[in-house]
């Protein structure tokens, strides 16, 4: 019997300083990149898809999107629709990661966020492919977000909320752990709780109706 499987093997590919969200200052950080490998009697044999990067923090070990290197560089401006759109359907998805499981219903309301709040429509292929490098990189919503919403105008950091919290509604009433992301992503947006309860219901009203 020849046993086969797959593995994720990871490679630090740069080192160096970087200001740090979660810690507030300046620390050191490993590039790190990611690939599945094919293992043959448990030895990986041949690479699976292509190399997922991310970066780790030395100090708090917190996992950020590469993007998270250009925060010192960062000056306000308004992000590329098409930008934005791909990173607030990964903010999404990270949300719904965050139980590690993912049901067929919240599969079809990424979709339906991507295609009816950012009017940009996802395959399936597409959005297993998002997934998959979530999964492997355990990036918390929290540190993503945080990450690539340094650049979002306040319109968009709403639209993201709304794509977040109908994210976590899929499969019905919103338990501790989804209520405890969304509270956070408020502090993170600086809303009001007038502004976050007003968020939430323009999302809900054009779901209801459909």
């Amino acid at each position: 019997m020849i046993f086969i499987g797959t593995v994720n093997l990871t490679r630090t590919r740069d080192e160096g300083n970087f200001l740090c969200p979660a810690c507030g200052v300046s620390q050191g950080f490993r590039l790190r990149a990611t690939r599945a490998w094919l293992t043959i009697y448990f030895i990986p044999m041949i690479p699976v898809g292509n190399h997922e990067f991310f970066v780790q923090c030395d100090h708090c070990k917190a996992n950020w999107d590469p993007s998270v290197l250009e925060l010192d560089h960062l000056h306000p401006s308004e992000v590329a629709e098409e930008q934005f759109c791909r990173e607030a359907v990964r903010s999404a998805v990270l949300v719904v990661l965050a139980d590690n499981q993912i049901t067929e219903n919240e599969i079809k309301c990424l979709q339906t966020i991507a295609s009816q709040l950012m009017k940009r429509p996802v395959d399936r292929e597409e959005l297993g492919q998002v997934c998959s490098s979530a999964q492997q990189h355990r990036i918390e919503p929290a540190n993503y977000v945080l990450t690539v919403s340094r650049a979002w105008n306040q319109k968009q950091r709403v639209r993201a909320l709304q794509a977040m919290f109908l994210a976590a509604a899929a499969d019905g009433p919103l338990g501790e752990l989804q209520l405890g992301i969304l509270a956070r992503m408020q502090e993170l947006f600086d809303l009001t709780d007038a502004e976050y309860h007003r968020a939430i219901e323009e999302a809900i009203e054009p779901a209801t109706e459909s």
